[in-house]
């Protein structure tokens, strides 16, 4: 099992590098044609820039639009327990922070990193599955939180955006130099014109499968932290019956083609659940509980007053 374990998160951190390094090259394609090896230097500079600015205002800034509450421990007991396990079972060593955002929506997602950050679940997420599924999400994002993905990802995010910029101020110089290619002065620049064109499509696939690569390690890992890879397998099932409803609906009833795929921020659920089934039947019988458990009973949370914008503006909310 865990040579299993080790192997795949060897082929996630590989194909994680070769897709970043992917993006690196894409963004110093436009850089180099609009000024040599200082437009490289310029267009890192930015990137590293951006994120170091991102770095310096509190990350739940992104959770004072969705009216998102801080849950004190009394208020989620139950969930706290299960974050501190996760928290030291991973080695993070902040105190946990867990808010609730009052939407119906399934969904949970990470604001932060490991060293300051929190995991937001909305209202629906909590009246809709159990705390045996409620661990595998939570872990998954505890996942994310280690790893801080989502700084990696704001990365990405950045490195697309200025090879797209880029790309568009490149194509902007070779119109204006159209005229002096049509009186002969200069040739067509065929190769660069073919490589700017492509970049930004490209780029943007790119950050998309590192996205989905993301997610499919966050998968091993909550594996790994709860000893219980069934429970976000049977969390993410619940989840595809809600939500996939609308594209199955959109598609009137068909399948989405192959290359779909492609344009997904997170991996087709039918492969995530394949990968944790595979890892549940190889994982050694559970021992029983000392307390029954009731698998079909979702937490009823009280909803935490929504934070200001004052408070949101602490590096770590007030309790």
């Amino acid at each position: 099992m865990s040579h299993r374990f080790a192997a795949q998160r060897l082929k996630n951190a590989l194909q994680h590098l070769l897709i970043l390094a992917g993006l690196a090259l894409l963004l110093a394609v436009p850089g180099y044609l609009l000024a040599g090896s200082f437009g490289v230097i310029w267009a890192f500079g930015l990137v590293a820039l951006t994120l170091y600015l991102g770095g310096r205002l509190p990350p739940r800034l992104a959770l004072a639009r969705t009216r998102a509450g801080l849950l004190q421990r009394y208020q989620a007991p139950e969930l706290y327990r299960v974050l501190d396990i996760l928290y030291y079972r991973a080695g993070l060593k902040g105190e946990p922070q867990l808010f609730l955002v009052p939407t119906a929506d399934l969904n949970a997602f990470a604001v932060g990193d490991a060293r300051e950050g929190g995991i937001a679940i909305t209202a629906g997420l909590t009246r809709t599955l159990d705390l045996r599924q409620l661990a595998g999400v939570l872990a998954h994002e505890v996942s994310h939180l280690r790893h801080g993905d989502t700084r990696v990802m704001s990365m990405a995010a950045t490195m697309t955006r200025l090879t797209i910029w880029g790309a568009f101020l490149v194509q902007l110089g070779l119109l204006l130099m159209l005229p002096m290619v049509l009186a002969g002065e200069l040739r067509m620049p065929w190769l660069e014109l073919l490589l700017v064109a492509f970049a930004p499509s490209t780029s943007t696939l790119l950050q998309l499968a590192l996205s989905r690569n993301r997610e499919f390690t966050a998968d091993l890992e909550a594996a790994a932290l709860t000893r219980d890879p069934a429970s976000l397998a049977s969390a993410l099932q619940v989840l595809e019956h809600h939500q996939g409803l609308w594209l199955t609906s959109l598609l009137l009833g068909q399948k989405p083609p192959g290359w779909f795929r492609l344009l997904q921020t997170h991996p087709p659920t039918e492969e995530r659940i394949r990968r944790l089934l595979a890892l549940a039947e190889r994982q050694p019988p559970r021992r029983p509980s000392p307390r029954p458990y009731v698998p079909d009973d979702p937490l009823r949370l009280q909803p935490p007053e929504p934070l200001s914008h004052r408070d949101w503006l602490w590096r770590r909310p007030r309790r």
